[in-house]
């Protein structure tokens, strides 16, 4: 069965009609999903060693320090992986498939784990240019990313 390009794509409306499991903030990460709700891509960054930091974490993976602050990123990114999910693990994600999961390259330098949207399966590439959207999906608001120059 071949799916139609309009169902191929992840859309940000198909994306947030999904009954999936929230994720669960912690004193670590409250913070990141606070801002995303607000719509901005904020990560830490050490003052120690002046590098970028992802996942919230309590100390620097680098250099070991624990003055980490929060500051925004450019949300900019490329594609390093990805795999396209035809059966999701969860039954929440079973409208949405098939859809892309990719590891980016954030231009901070960081690596992240996200959903691509509003690209079909089949177009996206390793070092694709992606920006950081934000989607709402029940009561967050999740990171996701769009090819560069889609609107938001």
């Amino acid at each position: 069965m071949t799916l139609s390009r309009e169902k191929q794509v992840l859309t940000a409306a198909r994306l947030s009609a999904l009954a999936v499991p929230p994720p669960v903030p912690t004193g670590e990460t409250r913070h990141f999903w606070d801002a995303c709700a607000r719509g901005r891509f904020e990560l830490q960054h050490c003052a120690g060693c002046e590098r970028w930091v992802f996942y919230p974490r309590a100390q620097c993976p680098h250099c070991w320090s624990q003055d980490l602050r929060w500051r925004e990123a450019s949300g900019k990114a490329t594609v390093r992986s990805f795999t396209v999910v035809h059966k999701p693990g969860h039954p929440g994600w079973a409208d949405a498939a098939p859809y892309v999961v990719a590891v980016l390259v954030l231009a901070e330098g960081p690596t992240m784990l996200t959903t691509l949207r509003d690209v079909a399966p089949a177009d996206v590439a390793v070092g694709m240019p992606v920006r950081i959207s934000f989607t709402p999906v029940g009561e967050y608001t999740l990171p996701t990313a769009v090819p560069a120059g889609e609107p938001r």
